[in-house]
């Protein structure tokens, strides 16, 4: 049933000047301060008969033990709240702090650290980050008022295809092939040289569709908005200072045009694809010293970031100059959730063995003796980081081998004509146009990296296309599922569209 919609949105800061652990690379870097805020937004739609909750962090992913401790803060602030439906999801900066305890390498517990490095300890900022998120559910919900939506797409180029293939086969060549616990090439390589005789093609395209969905007050004042978009935020993606990435630069051009209105990023699809130029690098220089100068004070990436901001500002004003004209303050409101199993990635028993070798040898290297208490706290980091990375694998193949399927939450929310689906993996894009071609309804919001209570490992979800190619985000480390379970998840995500649209 339709009926009247109320709205409530809020935005909570969550950084800290108190150095943290950083993830996202294959060492643990140290925060340095903060280039600009880390925020949670919480947005809420209740139509009297159904209610609905989203939470955007930046954030490089949302564990289960982070995820569950959110919901119990949410059921002690806000009762009403439906809080295992909540929808949660993380724009992937790699510049945050260290949420969920579970890094690619915990210190103090995988490596050890000089007793002259300080820092947080990760239950703190796991603390204070799940309490943000609750408490801006919570205020979202108390200050929910009166007011409509409206929708539409436009197009914006944010992302790139990030896996470059070769005529030959890397792993062929010298010292390329790839390193124990960190990744395996073939033909294909993340982010690799494309100024090579041997280069052949990017693995996949992209993708420059910008889903909206803009909130309005009863007298039709922009409020806030759903922005969708098919790239991770990585562009400051090894600095050491905690920043959102090109979502701060999109907010700060937003309000500076619109006021104080809140925006909710979401991450589509986009396990191969990055904002990162590989075959046009010399141009973008000159691109950006002509278009914004050169300043010795300018932060890393900063013109990319401006750049990409003005793209994505700009399909923001040419969608609302037009979808503003259907604003509709009651919807018929459908929030589901289930609880799915997908295929395992299957290793080979010799790709088990010869890890088991590996990881045995790794064990036995010592840390680093010598050197700073930051270089030792670097190599360590590494170190303690392969040793992860292949112990998962070894984890992963078992649970396999005994058939136990991959468990995970499945989101489905459809508001009239369009739809919101979400997976908790870094879900390769040619998964997103799968369901968006045979969905039912006449627009489809995917969402990756989105919060799942019954697993901690997810990664990457690569296409049987990536699989072949090899290189970082298809191998054995990085994929909990096969691609035959991704295409599952397309089925399962299809099936539940047409059960809602029915």
């Amino acid at each position: 049933m339709s009926g009247t919609l109320k709205i409530g949105w809020s935005t909570k800061e969550f950084s800290t000047t108190e150095p943290t652990s950083m993830h996202g690379q294959f060492h643990v870097r140290i925060s340095e301060g903060i280039l600009d805020p880390l925020t949670v937004t919480a947005l809420v739609l209740d139509s009297g008969d159904e209610q609905v909750a989203w939470i955007s962090c930046d954030v490089e992913h949302i564990a289960d033990i982070t995820s569950k401790l959110i919901r119990e803060k949410i059921k002690k602030l806000a009762p009403e709240v439906d809080a295992d439906r909540v929808v949660m999801n993380a724009t992937h900066t790699h510049c945050t702090t260290d949420i969920n305890t579970t890094g690619m390498a915990r210190y103090e517990v995988d490596f050890p650290v000089d007793s002259s490095i300080k820092l947080m300890i990760p239950e703190k900022a796991q603390d204070e980050f799940a309490e943000a998120a609750a408490q801006a559910v919570a205020e979202a919900w108390k200050t929910r008022k009166e007011g409509g939506v409206a929708w539409g797409y436009g197009y914006a180029v944010v992302s790139y295809s990030r896996k470059t293939w070769y005529f030959d086969d890397l792993s062929k060549r010298p010292g390329q092939g790839g390193k124990i616990g960190m990744a395996v090439n073939g033909h294909a390589s993340m982010y690799g040289n494309t100024n090579d005789p041997q280069f052949s093609h990017y693995e996949a395209g992209a993708d420059h569709f910008v889903n909206l969905m803009y909130t309005f007050d009863k007298d039709g004042k922009l409020t806030g908005a759903i922005v969708n978009v098919p790239c991770p935020s990585q562009d400051s993606e090894s600095i050491s200072k905690l920043t959102a990435d090109y979502w701060n630069d999109v907010r700060l051009r937003l309000k500076e045009k619109y006021g104080d209105i809140h925006i909710l990023p979401q991450c589509a699809p986009a396990g191969d694809l990055s904002p990162h130029i590989l075959h046009y690098k010399a141009a973008q220089v000159r691109r950006f010293q002509l278009k914004y100068g050169t300043r010795p004070e300018a932060y890393r990436d900063e013109y990319m970031r401006k750049d990409i901001a003005e793209r994505i500002c700009a399909a923001f004003d040419e969608v609302l100059d037009w979808a503003k004209k259907d604003i509709r303050t009651s919807v018929k409101l459908q929030n589901c959730l289930k609880k799915i199993g997908l295929e395992r990635r299957q290793g080979t028993q010799a790709e088990y063995d010869n890890e088991k070798i590996a990881y045995d040898s790794m064990m036995k290297e010592d840390f680093q003796k010598s050197g700073t208490p930051m270089e030792k706290f670097h190599h360590d980091s590494i170190l303690a980081a392969r040793r992860n990375r292949s112990s998962n694998f070894m984890r992963r193949f078992e649970l396999a081998q005994r058939g136990e399927p991959f468990m995970t939450a499945l989101h489905v929310i459809a508001i009239d004509d369009i739809a919101f689906v979400t997976s908790p993996f870094e879900l390769y894009m040619d998964f997103m146009h799968r369901i968006q071609a045979r969905s039912p309804f006449m627009q489809t919001f995917n969402v990756q990296l989105a919060d799942n209570d019954w697993e901690p490992d997810s990664g990457y979800l690569a296409t049987q296309r990536g699989v072949d190619g090899g290189g970082y985000s298809s191998s054995r480390y990085c994929n909990a599922v096969s691609p035959d379970g991704g295409q599952q998840l397309v089925e399962e995500t299809l099936a539940t569209l047409n059960e809602l649209k029915a």
